[in-house]
């Protein structure tokens, strides 16, 4: 580097000393040669002497060690609580990347990390197989950086300029070919007369042979008695939530109990407010605001719900705060973000929180942040038409409650059968902190706080 520094110092001092002689063609030739390779900066602040007509140069620089650079990028740093993660590739060697375009994700136990290119470039290597497990700082690929395209789809242009190269003309154009071929100068010969009449016979008495037969028979056979399978790995996401929920089954007392809303008076509220709520906020009026308010007034009346045991000094921790989490299917998997500080919150914020929640969760930007924490959680199957079920407990919470499905059923009202908008609703707890009594207690006040709409227009 120091002497190609010192070969271009001298072609510049040949140019400068040139032009000061009035060697016009030695100057031309000096800095057409220093050109050719390099561009020269020179300073804002550059002096003319007014003698000689020259710029002093100050500094150059040349920007020859940044072209073509090839960086290194490593995986991000995960969660205190994650360590590893299995990477999928949405890029190829030899794809061209824009900056911030997702290159690959690293799926973890709790939620997926997208790793964006730091630069517009190429691929030039990944350094981790598809499926390959990675910790913080694993370097993860290589990439060129300049937003060109890859070498071998330059190949094409090159050679395209030779053969567009038109045929030197000639002094005669060839004769164009003839499709027709020589006129015959004799007559065909005549084909013979048959002796008899030919056997004919209709199509349909021809009988096909076994040859022909035989591939069309394999490819029927082959469509009605296909039997194959295909295997694809789990993902880590799955696995965790299938360990955690066995883990909460080895370890928790849990029973469940259950009780059934009449959904009537918030049905009915919901329809006659949903336009106006929808106008001033610009998003929809759900149920689930309602059973999210709902838990945070009954976690207050019930606080051992709200509790958890702190199973290394074996303590009841009792909690001032409502941080609910609320249960949200992905293609990958379930994921339980948290709505935190409930317990002063109004539908408003609760929906504006469910829907922000929602929406990352969809388009997988889920951090572990969101997801930390929760003091209870609620779990809606009835969005998937679920009529009833036993929810399990997201440790280390003592409690779940479980949404379902509404349908129209006959119940006893005032003494007559009347066909009312019902729900079935189950909390599963664990036994070792709350009894049958609190969870009985806790189901009522779910239950009186959605079907008084007093209580319901007072949090709109």
């Amino acid at each position: 580097m120091l002497s190609h520094s010192r070969c271009l110092t001298r072609n510049f001092g040949r140019s400068l000393s040139a032009i000061r002689q009035g060697n016009n063609a030695l100057a031309r030739r000096a800095a057409s040669a220093l050109s050719a390779s390099h561009a020269i900066t020179l300073n804002n602040n550059v002096k003319s002497d007014p003698r000689s007509n020259v710029f002093q140069i100050q500094y150059f620089r040349t920007s020859v060690a940044h072209r073509d650079e090839v960086i290194t990028v490593n995986t991000p740093a995960f969660a205190e609580s994650v360590s590893e993660g299995d990477v999928r590739w949405d890029k190829a060697v030899g794809d061209t990347v824009k900056e911030d375009e997702v290159v690959c994700e690293i799926e973890t136990d709790k939620t997926s990390v997208q790793v964006p290119a730091p630069a517009a470039g190429v691929i030039e290597e990944l350094l981790v197989p598809d499926g390959g497990k990675v910790e913080a700082g694993t370097a993860l690929f290589k990439l060129r950086k300049g937003a060109g395209a890859p070498k071998a789809a330059e190949a094409p242009k090159v050679e395209a300029p030779a053969a567009a190269d038109p045929p030197p003309p000639s002094a005669t154009p060839p004769p164009p070919p003839s499709a027709v071929g020589p006129i015959p100068t004799t007559m065909p010969p005549v084909p013979p007369v048959p002796a008899h009449a030919m056997d004919t016979k209709p199509v349909s008495a021809i009988k096909p042979t076994a040859a022909s037969t035989a591939p069309a028979a394999q490819a029927e056979g082959g469509a009605k008695g296909a039997r194959t399978e295909s295997r694809v790995k789990m993902n880590r996401m799955r696995l965790r939530i299938a360990q955690r929920l066995k883990e909460a089954q080895n370890t928790c007392a849990m029973l469940t109990t259950f009780n059934e809303v009449d959904m009537s008076n918030i049905s009915e509220m919901r329809k006659t407010y949903k336009d106006a709520f929808l106008k001033k906020h610009s998003i929809k009026l759900g149920f689930m605001s309602a059973f999210v308010k709902a838990a945070a007034h009954a976690l207050a009346d019930q606080p051992a719900v709200n509790a958890v045991i702190d199973d290394t000094t074996k303590e009841i921790v009792y909690r001032d705060y409502v941080d609910i989490s609320v249960a949200v299917a992905t293609p990958k998997g379930l994921v339980v973000p948290v709505i935190r500080s409930v317990e002063g919150m109004n539908f408003t914020d609760i929906e504006k929180a469910i829907n922000l929640l929602g929406e990352k969760a969809r388009k997988n930007e889920l951090a572990v942040e969101d997801m930390d924490g929760g003091t209870f959680t609620i779990s809606n199957g009835g969005v998937f038409g679920s009529m009833f079920g036993t929810p399990i407990i997201n440790p280390p919470q003592s409690a779940i409650l479980g949404m379902h499905g509404i349908f129209d059923r006959p119940v006893a009202v005032g003494g007559k059968v009347e066909i009312r908008p019902m729900m079935y609703v189950a909390l599963t707890y664990d036994h070792r902190l709350i009894d049958g009594r609190e969870a009985v207690l806790f189901l009522r006040k779910i239950k009186s706080v959605v079907e008084d709409p007093r209580v319901l227009l007072l949090d709109m």
